[in-house]
């Protein structure tokens, strides 16, 4: 493979810069608690990560990965989000960590020359205050939200919309992520995908979804980056 020289890095954040899962577990086991439903173990909910807040909520609720029209009412989810916004924010990320060599690798691409962005499902509202617990916020040029487009991945939208507003050619640009969502939203907006194995896939092979290339930690996703990429 002949790789082209690529300006603009696209992240996906939960389950590839940071591990969440402890504080949503936290927050949806509160959420449940309130609204007087049993709790789950921490390795139940990991499962259920990666799609966004309000499915998330939704799976808590059924209490399973698939959740069909039928199981709930619009109001019962609604009110469910709004308890787990509340519960999440009170939690405020104390127990979200960076993974392995993340800091390191993120502030050696930035010196080197690339244009970092951050695209995540997560709701924008929580997104600030974590970069900024990490001392990331000068690090990325774009940052988007689950709910700052109306669409999200694995729509190709919001990949589009931050290579536009940054003035960057999609085939100059690379999605990384951790997910199903991160590759087909990649793939669909005809760009570079990188996948990294140890996030949130719901137990499938992350090499099972085609990406340009796979890795099993951070430290291999930035030395070849350096090395093909530029």
């Amino acid at each position: 493979m002949t790789a082209v020289k690529k300006e603009l890095l696209i992240f996906d954040f939960d389950g590839t810069l940071i591990d969440s899962v402890p504080d949503l577990a936290q927050a949806t086991n509160d959420m449940l608690t309130t609204l007087e439903k049993a709790p789950y173990p921490i390795d139940t909910i990991r499962n259920w990560v990666g799609n966004g807040s309000r499915m998330l909520v939704e799976r808590a609720l059924v209490g399973s990965v698939e959740v069909t029209e039928d199981q709930l009412t619009q109001d019962e989810a609604d009110h469910a989000e709004k308890v787990f916004f509340d519960a999440y924010a009170k939690i405020s990320g104390k127990n979200t960590v960076a993974y392995p060599n993340v800091d390191e690798g993120l502030k050696k691409l930035k010196q080197a020359g690339f244009t970092l962005a951050l695209v995540t499902n997560k709701p924008m509202q929580f997104v600030p205050k974590i970069l900024e617990s990490f001392g990331w916020s000068e690090l990325f040029t774009e940052v988007l939200g689950g709910d700052s487009l109306p669409v999200k991945k694995p729509d190709p939208e919001p990949l589009r919309y931050v290579c536009r507003t940054l003035q960057i050619a999609p085939e100059h640009a690379v999605m990384i992520g951790d997910s199903k969502n991160d590759i087909l939203a990649g793939q669909n907006a005809n760009i570079d995908t990188l996948g990294l194995s140890y996030g949130y896939n719901y137990g499938q092979d992350i090499r099972e979804l085609n990406p340009t290339q796979a890795f099993d930690d951070f430290q291999s996703l930035i030395d070849w980056i350096m090395t093909q990429y530029q």
